[in-house]
Protein backbone atom coordinates (compact mmCIF):
# COMPACT_ATOMS: atom_id res chain seq x y z
CA UNK A 1 0.00 0.00 0.00
CA UNK A 2 1.21 3.50 -0.78
CA UNK A 3 2.44 5.60 2.11
CA UNK A 4 0.53 8.84 2.67
CA UNK A 5 3.63 10.78 1.63
CA UNK A 6 3.55 9.17 -1.81
CA UNK A 7 -0.16 9.72 -2.47
CA UNK A 8 -1.49 12.43 -4.77
CA UNK A 9 -4.39 14.61 -3.70
CA UNK A 10 -7.16 16.01 -5.86
CA UNK A 11 -8.11 19.72 -5.79
CA UNK A 12 -11.09 18.69 -3.63
CA UNK A 13 -9.06 17.02 -0.89
CA UNK A 14 -9.67 19.79 1.68
CA UNK A 15 -13.41 19.69 0.96
CA UNK A 16 -13.49 15.96 1.63
CA UNK A 17 -11.63 16.30 4.92
CA UNK A 18 -13.88 19.17 6.02
CA UNK A 19 -16.93 17.01 5.28
CA UNK A 20 -15.61 14.24 7.52
CA UNK A 21 -14.75 11.79 4.75
CA UNK A 22 -12.72 8.71 5.53
CA UNK A 23 -9.69 8.97 3.25
CA UNK A 24 -7.92 5.90 1.84
CA UNK A 25 -5.19 5.12 -0.71
CA UNK A 26 -6.58 4.35 -4.17
CA UNK A 27 -4.64 4.05 -7.44
CA UNK A 28 -1.89 6.28 -6.07
CA UNK A 29 -4.30 8.89 -4.72
CA UNK A 30 -5.71 9.75 -1.31
CA UNK A 31 -9.44 9.49 -1.93
CA UNK A 32 -12.70 9.53 0.09
CA UNK A 33 -14.07 6.03 0.57
CA UNK A 34 -17.19 7.21 2.42
CA UNK A 35 -18.82 10.19 4.14
CA UNK A 36 -22.17 9.28 5.74
CA UNK A 37 -21.66 5.61 4.91
CA UNK A 38 -21.81 3.35 1.86
CA UNK A 39 -25.50 2.45 2.19
CA UNK A 40 -26.95 5.98 2.54
CA UNK A 41 -24.62 7.28 -0.16
CA UNK A 42 -25.61 4.46 -2.52
CA UNK A 43 -29.30 5.16 -1.91
CA UNK A 44 -28.82 8.89 -2.43
CA UNK A 45 -27.60 8.22 -5.97
CA UNK A 46 -30.35 5.72 -6.76
CA UNK A 47 -33.12 7.96 -5.35
CA UNK A 48 -31.92 11.55 -5.75
CA UNK A 49 -28.42 12.79 -6.64
CA UNK A 50 -24.82 12.37 -5.55
CA UNK A 51 -21.49 14.07 -6.27
CA UNK A 52 -18.31 12.15 -6.99
CA UNK A 53 -14.79 13.52 -7.07
CA UNK A 54 -13.24 11.67 -10.01
CA UNK A 55 -10.37 14.10 -10.50
CA UNK A 56 -7.98 11.16 -10.20
CA UNK A 57 -9.05 10.01 -13.67
CA UNK A 58 -6.66 10.80 -16.53
CA UNK A 59 -7.18 12.86 -19.68
CA UNK A 60 -5.26 12.48 -22.93
CA UNK A 61 -5.59 14.58 -26.08
CA UNK A 62 -4.82 13.19 -29.54
CA UNK A 63 -4.91 15.60 -32.45
CA UNK A 64 -3.47 16.07 -35.92
CA UNK A 65 -3.89 14.56 -39.37
CA UNK A 66 -3.12 11.05 -38.10
CA UNK A 67 -5.20 11.22 -34.90
CA UNK A 68 -7.99 9.01 -36.24
CA UNK A 69 -5.63 6.38 -37.67
CA UNK A 70 -3.69 6.12 -34.42
CA UNK A 71 -6.74 5.87 -32.19
CA UNK A 72 -8.50 3.47 -34.56
CA UNK A 73 -5.51 1.12 -34.48
CA UNK A 74 -5.42 1.09 -30.68
CA UNK A 75 -9.13 0.68 -29.92
CA UNK A 76 -11.65 -2.08 -30.60
CA UNK A 77 -14.86 -0.08 -31.12
CA UNK A 78 -15.87 1.40 -34.48
CA UNK A 79 -14.36 4.87 -34.23
CA UNK A 80 -15.50 5.94 -37.69
CA UNK A 81 -19.11 5.88 -36.48
CA UNK A 82 -18.39 8.40 -33.71
CA UNK A 83 -19.85 11.79 -34.57
CA UNK A 84 -18.58 15.22 -33.51
CA UNK A 85 -19.97 16.13 -30.10
CA UNK A 86 -20.52 12.51 -29.14
CA UNK A 87 -18.70 10.16 -26.78
CA UNK A 88 -17.90 6.48 -27.29
CA UNK A 89 -17.08 3.76 -24.78
CA UNK A 90 -14.12 1.75 -26.05
CA UNK A 91 -10.92 0.02 -24.95
CA UNK A 92 -7.23 -0.08 -25.72
CA UNK A 93 -6.58 -3.73 -26.62
CA UNK A 94 -3.35 -5.72 -26.67
CA UNK A 95 -2.15 -7.79 -29.65
CA UNK A 96 -3.43 -10.88 -27.79
CA UNK A 97 -6.89 -9.37 -27.22
CA UNK A 98 -6.51 -8.34 -23.57
CA UNK A 99 -7.40 -4.89 -22.29
CA UNK A 100 -4.84 -2.22 -21.50
CA UNK A 101 -7.63 0.09 -20.34
CA UNK A 102 -11.28 0.86 -20.94
CA UNK A 103 -11.82 4.46 -21.99
CA UNK A 104 -14.32 7.05 -23.15
CA UNK A 105 -13.47 8.91 -26.35
CA UNK A 106 -14.87 12.41 -26.97
CA UNK A 107 -14.76 13.58 -30.59
CA UNK A 108 -14.20 17.29 -31.26
CA UNK A 109 -13.38 16.84 -34.94
CA UNK A 110 -11.90 14.33 -37.37
CA UNK A 111 -8.47 15.43 -36.14
CA UNK A 112 -9.11 16.00 -32.42
CA UNK A 113 -10.07 13.40 -29.82
CA UNK A 114 -10.17 13.82 -26.03
CA UNK A 115 -9.88 10.62 -23.99
CA UNK A 116 -10.76 9.87 -20.36
CA UNK A 117 -8.70 7.00 -18.94
CA UNK A 118 -8.57 5.19 -15.61
CA UNK A 119 -6.70 6.73 -12.69
CA UNK A 120 -3.95 4.16 -12.30
CA UNK A 121 -3.41 3.95 -16.06
CA UNK A 122 -2.90 7.51 -17.30
CA UNK A 123 0.90 7.27 -17.55
CA UNK A 124 0.71 3.70 -18.87
CA UNK A 125 -1.91 4.64 -21.46
CA UNK A 126 0.05 7.69 -22.56
CA UNK A 127 3.17 5.55 -23.03
CA UNK A 128 1.13 2.89 -24.86
CA UNK A 129 -0.25 5.46 -27.30
CA UNK A 130 3.18 6.97 -27.91
CA UNK A 131 4.71 3.54 -28.44
CA UNK A 132 2.33 2.98 -31.36
CA UNK A 133 2.33 6.53 -32.69
CA UNK A 134 3.69 6.03 -36.20
CA UNK A 135 1.22 8.56 -37.52
CA UNK A 136 1.01 12.35 -37.87
CA UNK A 137 -0.56 12.69 -34.44
CA UNK A 138 0.28 14.86 -31.45
CA UNK A 139 -0.39 13.16 -28.11
CA UNK A 140 -0.60 15.14 -24.86
CA UNK A 141 -1.17 13.89 -21.32
CA UNK A 142 -3.42 16.60 -19.83
CA UNK A 143 -4.24 14.78 -16.61
CA UNK A 144 -2.86 17.57 -14.42
CA UNK A 145 -4.92 20.20 -16.22
CA UNK A 146 -8.37 18.92 -15.25
CA UNK A 147 -10.41 18.17 -12.18
CA UNK A 148 -13.49 16.03 -12.77
CA UNK A 149 -16.80 15.95 -10.91
CA UNK A 150 -19.53 13.40 -11.63
CA UNK A 151 -23.14 14.33 -10.83
CA UNK A 152 -25.26 11.18 -10.82
CA UNK A 153 -28.85 10.22 -10.01
CA UNK A 154 -32.44 10.85 -11.16
CA UNK A 155 -32.19 14.51 -10.04
CA UNK A 156 -28.72 15.10 -11.53
CA UNK A 157 -29.70 16.91 -14.70
CA UNK A 158 -32.32 19.03 -12.94
CA UNK A 159 -29.67 20.10 -10.43
CA UNK A 160 -27.17 21.01 -13.12
CA UNK A 161 -29.66 23.15 -15.04
CA UNK A 162 -30.04 25.36 -11.95
CA UNK A 163 -26.37 26.37 -12.06
CA UNK A 164 -25.54 29.59 -13.95
CA UNK A 165 -24.56 28.85 -17.55
CA UNK A 166 -25.46 25.14 -17.47
CA UNK A 167 -29.06 25.10 -18.65
CA UNK A 168 -27.99 23.50 -21.96
CA UNK A 169 -27.06 20.31 -20.15
CA UNK A 170 -30.71 19.24 -20.39
CA UNK A 171 -30.39 19.25 -24.20
CA UNK A 172 -27.55 16.72 -24.21
CA UNK A 173 -28.40 13.20 -25.25
CA UNK A 174 -26.73 10.26 -23.47
CA UNK A 175 -23.09 10.03 -24.52
CA UNK A 176 -23.05 13.56 -25.88
CA UNK A 177 -20.85 16.39 -24.63
CA UNK A 178 -20.26 20.11 -25.03
CA UNK A 179 -18.04 22.92 -23.83
CA UNK A 180 -19.80 25.57 -21.76
CA UNK A 181 -18.74 29.00 -20.51
CA UNK A 182 -20.08 29.38 -16.99
CA UNK A 183 -19.21 30.88 -13.60
CA UNK A 184 -16.42 28.30 -13.26
CA UNK A 185 -14.71 29.08 -16.54
CA UNK A 186 -14.95 26.94 -19.65
CA UNK A 187 -15.96 23.42 -18.67
CA UNK A 188 -16.49 20.27 -20.69
CA UNK A 189 -19.66 18.49 -19.63
CA UNK A 190 -20.70 15.03 -20.84
CA UNK A 191 -23.91 13.04 -20.34
CA UNK A 192 -21.97 10.04 -19.08
CA UNK A 193 -21.37 8.24 -15.78
CA UNK A 194 -20.48 5.05 -13.97
CA UNK A 195 -23.43 4.32 -11.71
CA UNK A 196 -26.25 2.99 -13.87
CA UNK A 197 -28.14 6.27 -13.32
CA UNK A 198 -28.64 9.39 -15.40
CA UNK A 199 -26.17 12.20 -14.90
CA UNK A 200 -23.16 14.03 -16.22
CA UNK A 201 -19.43 14.36 -15.76
CA UNK A 202 -17.76 17.77 -15.67
CA UNK A 203 -14.15 18.48 -16.62
CA UNK A 204 -13.13 21.74 -14.96
CA UNK A 205 -10.04 23.82 -14.23
CA UNK A 206 -8.54 22.43 -10.98
CA UNK A 207 -8.44 25.95 -9.54
CA UNK A 208 -12.23 26.25 -10.00
CA UNK A 209 -13.15 22.75 -8.85
CA UNK A 210 -13.69 23.49 -5.16
CA UNK A 211 -16.01 26.41 -5.96
CA UNK A 212 -18.02 24.27 -8.36
CA UNK A 213 -18.23 21.44 -5.82
CA UNK A 214 -19.49 23.90 -3.19
CA UNK A 215 -22.08 25.34 -5.58
CA UNK A 216 -23.39 21.87 -6.47
CA UNK A 217 -23.84 21.04 -2.79
CA UNK A 218 -25.59 24.35 -2.08
CA UNK A 219 -27.94 24.31 -5.07
CA UNK A 220 -28.57 20.59 -4.70
CA UNK A 221 -29.54 20.78 -1.05
CA UNK A 222 -33.21 20.90 -2.01
CA UNK A 223 -32.80 17.56 -3.80
CA UNK A 224 -30.94 15.91 -0.92
CA UNK A 225 -27.59 15.91 -2.73
CA UNK A 226 -24.76 14.06 -0.98
CA UNK A 227 -21.03 13.67 -1.63
CA UNK A 228 -20.31 10.05 -2.52
CA UNK A 229 -17.17 8.03 -1.81
CA UNK A 230 -15.43 5.16 -3.54
CA UNK A 231 -17.32 2.57 -1.50
CA UNK A 232 -20.72 3.47 -2.91
CA UNK A 233 -19.19 4.10 -6.34
CA UNK A 234 -18.19 0.43 -6.35
CA UNK A 235 -21.55 -0.95 -5.18
CA UNK A 236 -23.38 1.25 -7.71
CA UNK A 237 -21.26 0.16 -10.65
CA UNK A 238 -21.42 -3.49 -9.55
CA UNK A 239 -25.24 -3.48 -9.44
CA UNK A 240 -25.18 -2.07 -12.98
CA UNK A 241 -22.50 -4.64 -13.95
CA UNK A 242 -20.11 -1.97 -15.19
CA UNK A 243 -16.60 -3.47 -15.41
CA UNK A 244 -13.68 -2.19 -13.35
CA UNK A 245 -10.08 -2.26 -14.48
CA UNK A 246 -8.08 -4.69 -12.37
CA UNK A 247 -11.22 -6.71 -11.68
CA UNK A 248 -13.23 -7.60 -14.81
CA UNK A 249 -10.69 -5.98 -17.14
CA UNK A 250 -6.99 -6.75 -17.53
CA UNK A 251 -4.40 -7.67 -20.12
CA UNK A 252 -4.84 -11.32 -19.04
CA UNK A 253 -8.59 -11.32 -19.76
CA UNK A 254 -9.71 -10.88 -23.36
CA UNK A 255 -12.26 -8.24 -24.27
CA UNK A 256 -14.71 -11.00 -25.17
CA UNK A 257 -14.20 -12.82 -21.88
CA UNK A 258 -14.71 -9.50 -20.06
CA UNK A 259 -18.22 -9.21 -21.47
CA UNK A 260 -17.28 -6.40 -23.84
CA UNK A 261 -18.10 -8.19 -27.08
CA UNK A 262 -20.58 -5.41 -27.81
CA UNK A 263 -17.75 -2.91 -28.34
CA UNK A 264 -15.50 -5.27 -30.32
CA UNK A 265 -15.97 -4.51 -34.03
CA UNK A 266 -13.67 -6.62 -36.26
CA UNK A 267 -15.56 -5.39 -39.33
CA UNK A 268 -14.01 -1.93 -38.91
CA UNK A 269 -10.59 -3.12 -40.12
CA UNK A 270 -7.25 -3.71 -38.48
CA UNK A 271 -6.68 -2.99 -34.78
CA UNK A 272 -4.54 -4.55 -32.07
CA UNK A 273 -5.92 -7.94 -31.07
CA UNK A 274 -8.40 -8.15 -33.93
CA UNK A 275 -7.51 -11.69 -35.03
CA UNK A 276 -7.96 -13.23 -31.57
CA UNK A 277 -11.07 -11.25 -30.71
CA UNK A 278 -12.77 -11.98 -34.02
CA UNK A 279 -12.08 -15.69 -33.57
CA UNK A 280 -13.50 -15.63 -30.03
CA UNK A 281 -16.60 -13.79 -31.23
CA UNK A 282 -17.21 -16.45 -33.86
CA UNK A 283 -16.15 -19.59 -31.99
CA UNK A 284 -16.57 -18.58 -28.36
CA UNK A 285 -14.01 -17.60 -25.74
CA UNK A 286 -12.52 -20.09 -23.26
CA UNK A 287 -13.99 -18.16 -20.34
CA UNK A 288 -17.12 -16.07 -19.79
CA UNK A 289 -18.07 -13.32 -17.37
CA UNK A 290 -21.16 -14.29 -15.38
CA UNK A 291 -23.34 -12.74 -12.71
CA UNK A 292 -24.20 -14.76 -9.63
CA UNK A 293 -26.29 -14.68 -6.46
CA UNK A 294 -25.34 -16.55 -3.31
CA UNK A 295 -28.10 -18.83 -2.05
CA UNK A 296 -26.65 -19.14 1.46
CA UNK A 297 -25.62 -16.48 4.00
CA UNK A 298 -22.22 -14.94 3.26
CA UNK A 299 -20.53 -12.39 1.04
CA UNK A 300 -18.27 -13.40 -1.83
CA UNK A 301 -15.24 -11.24 -2.63
CA UNK A 302 -12.75 -10.80 -5.45
CA UNK A 303 -10.62 -13.92 -6.10
CA UNK A 304 -12.97 -16.30 -4.25
CA UNK A 305 -13.07 -19.57 -6.18
CA UNK A 306 -16.12 -20.68 -8.17
CA UNK A 307 -16.87 -24.39 -8.35
CA UNK A 308 -19.43 -26.75 -9.84
CA UNK A 309 -21.89 -28.44 -7.47
CA UNK A 310 -19.53 -31.44 -7.63
CA UNK A 311 -16.64 -29.31 -6.36
CA UNK A 312 -14.66 -28.84 -9.58
CA UNK A 313 -13.00 -25.41 -9.77
CA UNK A 314 -14.24 -23.47 -12.83
CA UNK A 315 -13.26 -19.87 -12.18
CA UNK A 316 -13.02 -17.00 -9.72
CA UNK A 317 -14.84 -13.89 -8.53
CA UNK A 318 -13.76 -10.65 -10.19
CA UNK A 319 -16.00 -8.55 -7.91
CA UNK A 320 -18.40 -9.34 -5.08
CA UNK A 321 -20.37 -7.77 -2.24
CA UNK A 322 -23.90 -7.27 -0.93
CA UNK A 323 -25.49 -4.23 -2.53
CA UNK A 324 -28.16 -1.94 -1.03
CA UNK A 325 -30.65 -1.78 -3.93
CA UNK A 326 -30.68 -5.50 -4.72
CA UNK A 327 -30.11 -6.45 -1.06
CA UNK A 328 -28.49 -9.74 -1.99
CA UNK A 329 -24.96 -11.11 -1.89
CA UNK A 330 -23.90 -11.03 -5.52
CA UNK A 331 -20.87 -10.94 -7.73
CA UNK A 332 -19.27 -11.10 -11.14
CA UNK A 333 -17.05 -14.05 -11.96
CA UNK A 334 -14.91 -15.35 -14.78
CA UNK A 335 -15.69 -19.02 -15.38
CA UNK A 336 -15.25 -21.77 -17.96
CA UNK A 337 -17.62 -21.00 -20.81
CA UNK A 338 -19.14 -24.48 -20.79
CA UNK A 339 -20.49 -23.80 -17.28
CA UNK A 340 -21.91 -20.32 -17.79
CA UNK A 341 -25.60 -20.74 -18.63
CA UNK A 342 -28.08 -18.59 -16.69
CA UNK A 343 -29.73 -20.64 -13.94
CA UNK A 344 -26.79 -23.03 -13.50
CA UNK A 345 -26.25 -24.08 -9.88
CA UNK A 346 -22.70 -23.47 -8.70
CA UNK A 347 -20.71 -22.99 -5.48
CA UNK A 348 -18.47 -20.19 -4.25
CA UNK A 349 -15.72 -20.83 -1.74
CA UNK A 350 -16.06 -18.08 0.86
CA UNK A 351 -13.47 -18.17 3.64
CA UNK A 352 -12.93 -21.88 3.19
CA UNK A 353 -16.62 -22.83 3.03
CA UNK A 354 -18.42 -23.77 -0.19
CA UNK A 355 -21.67 -21.82 -0.43
CA UNK A 356 -24.49 -22.60 -2.83
CA UNK A 357 -25.02 -20.04 -5.59
CA UNK A 358 -26.52 -19.75 -9.04
CA UNK A 359 -25.76 -17.89 -12.26
CA UNK A 360 -28.16 -15.06 -13.00
CA UNK A 361 -28.82 -12.55 -15.75
CA UNK A 362 -26.93 -9.24 -15.93
CA UNK A 363 -27.13 -6.41 -15.06
CA UNK A 364 -28.43 -6.88 -11.54
CA UNK A 365 -29.97 -3.39 -11.66
CA UNK A 366 -31.38 -1.39 -14.54
CA UNK A 367 -32.91 2.04 -13.94
CA UNK A 368 -36.44 2.79 -15.07
CA UNK A 369 -36.55 4.83 -18.27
Amino acid sequence: MDSNQDLKRTPLFDAHVAAGAKMVPFAGWEMPVQYAGVIPEHRAVRNAVGLFDVSHMGEILIEGAGAFELLDLLTCNELRKLQVGRAQYSAFTTPSGGIVDDIIIYKYSDTKFFICVNASNSDRDYAWIQEHNKFAADVKNLSNEYAQIAVQGPKAIELLTLLPGMARVAELRPFSFTDLDCDWGTVTIARTGYTGEDGAEIFVDPKRAADLWRALLEVGACFGVQPIGLGARDTLRLEACLPLHGHELSEQISAIESGLSWIVKPQKGEFLGRTTLEQQQKEGAPRSLIGLFLDQPGIARQDDKVLTTEGKEIGFLTSGTRTPTIDKALGLALVDSNVSAIGTAIQVNVRGKNLAAHITDRPFYRRAK
